[in-house]
C-alpha cells in the first residue's frame, strides 16, 4: 500500500517537477526580449530628436519669419526628452502614457513643419533638406517597425503569463511576474493628419 501511494505521489510530482524546470527560463526570457525591444523603440525615437535640431535649422534659413512652427517643434523635443522610460517603468501605464502623449505632440509639431516646408519651394529642392528629410522618413520607418516589434514582444511575454504551462509556472517560480502594457496610439495620433497647400 505504501509502495503505491509513494508512486502516484511520483506519477504526479515528477511531470509537476518536470514541467516547472524545463519552462522556468521562458518568462526572464520573453521579460529581457520586452526590455531589448523597447530599448528598440527609445534608440529610435531618440534617432529622431537628434535629427529634430539639424532639420529645423536647415528650414529656418529660408523660413526666418516663421518662428511659431521652429517654437513650437523645440519645444516638443523637449517636453520628449524630459521624459525618461526604462524598462523598469514599462508597467505604469501613467508614465507609458505620458511618454506617449509626448512622441504624439513631437510627430504634430513634425507635420508643422513640413507644411512650412511646402512654402518654399527652393527648400524643397535643398541638398541638405532632402537628405535630413530622407533621414527623418527612414526614423519614422525605423519606429513604426520597433513599436511593431515591441508589441509583438509583449504579446508573447502577456501569452506566457496567461496560458499554461506558462501560468502555473509564473504562480510557482516568478511570482513577481505581471502582465505588461503594450504600445498605443494616442487619441491625436489616430487622427486623420491635415493637409493644407
Amino acid at each position: 500500500m505504501k509502495k503505491i501511494f509513494i508512486l502516484v505521489i511520483l506519477a504526479i510530482v515528477a511531470p509537476l517537477i518536470y514541467l516547472i524546470v524545463s519552462n522556468y527560463n521562458n518568462i526572464p526570457k520573453l521579460d529581457e526580449n520586452v526590455k531589448e525591444k523597447w530599448s528598440q523603440v527609445q534608440n529610435q525615437y531618440k534617432r529622431r530628436a537628434d535629427l529634430i535640431p539639424n532639420l529645423v535649422e536647415t528650414v529656418k534659413g529660408y523660413a526666418q519669419h516663421e518662428k511659431s512652427t521652429f517654437i513650437e517643434v523645440t519645444e516638443a523635443r523637449s517636453k520628449v526628452s524630459a521624459i525618461n522610460i526604462s524598462a523598469d517603468t514599462l508597467n505604469n501605464p501613467a508614465v507609458m502614457q505620458q511618454f506617449s502623449n509626448a512622441q504624439a505632440g513631437l510627430s504634430s509639431a513634425l507635420s508643422k513643419l513640413m507644411l512650412v516646408v511646402e512654402k518654399y519651394p527652393e527648400l524643397k529642392a535643398n541638398e541638405n533638406f532632402m537628405a535630413l528629410q530622407s533621414q527623418l522618413e527612414g526614423t519614422e520607418n525605423r519606429i513604426t517597425v520597433a513599436r511593431k516589434d515591441f508589441i509583438e514582444a509583449v504579446k508573447l511575454y502577456n501569452l506566457e503569463l496567461r496560458t499554461m504551462p506558462g501560468k502555473l509556472v509564473a504562480a510557482i517560480a516568478h511570482p513577481d511576474a505581471t502582465i505588461k502594457e503594450t504600445f498605443t496610439a494616442s487619441p491625436t495620433e489616430q487622427e486623420t493628419p491635415k493637409v493644407k497647400f
